[in-house]
């Protein structure tokens, strides 16, 4: 179950994937792979041109073991690509599904965020940009990752733990991914 699908789309967050890609292979030996849903050229909200050769065609003759959705300014807008079937039957076949800031829109508009606790930047924002979400009473006010039956959920703000929760579901050992959590958490302490 190493391997990790990190899907990018049209204004992609710059900081919420950084951290899966830039320690999940060189470190933790994971094997990442982007897609996205059209394959080619995507531009981040930072500026950031990256081209993405595969396609949502392709994840599932891949096989991942997670899909993670990063956030960005199309999941708000009714541009947004649509990705409950993708997400449903890979989690219906035992893969973790993973959502950072918007990207828990595309997990809550395919429903799997109905029956699982969760987070996101709040219980409203869901509301406001998923109909359908019927998930309020499992919505946890988190300013870290949670994750509940092979569904992982993050703030924008939470790249760290999201990061941890995806090494550890990708079959990362748990006091591994809890070391790599700790050092970056250690960094916003405050002192």
């Amino acid at each position: 179950m190493n391997k990790v699908a990190i899907i990018l789309t049209q204004g992609f967050a710059d900081w919420e994937y950084g951290l899966i890609a830039g320690a999940g292979g060189p470190f933790y030996g994971l094997d990442i792979r982007f897609f996205a849903p059209v394959a080619g050229e995507v531009r981040s909200m930072g500026g950031l041109s990256a081209a993405v050769p595969d396609g949502m065609e392709t994840i599932r003759a891949w096989s991942p073991g997670v899909i993670a959705v990063i956030g960005g300014t199309i999941w708000e807008t009714d541009d947004a690509p649509v990705l409950d079937d993708l997400l449903l039957s890979h989690h219906s076949r035992g893969g973790v599904v993973a959502g950072i800031c918007g990207g828990t829109l595309a997990l809550a508009r395919a429903g799997l965020l109905d029956d699982v606790r969760h987070t996101s930047n709040d219980a409203d924002y869901l509301h406001r940009h998923a109909p359908g979400y019927a998930g309020s009473e499992l919505f946890r006010p988190e300013p870290e990752a949670v994750a509940d039956n092979r569904v992982i959920t993050a703030p924008g703000t939470a790249p760290a733990s999201f990061a941890a929760a995806v090494f550890e579901s990708a079959g990362l050992a748990h006091d591994a991914a809890e070391a790599f959590r700790k050092m970056l958490a250690a960094e916003h302490a405050g002192g």
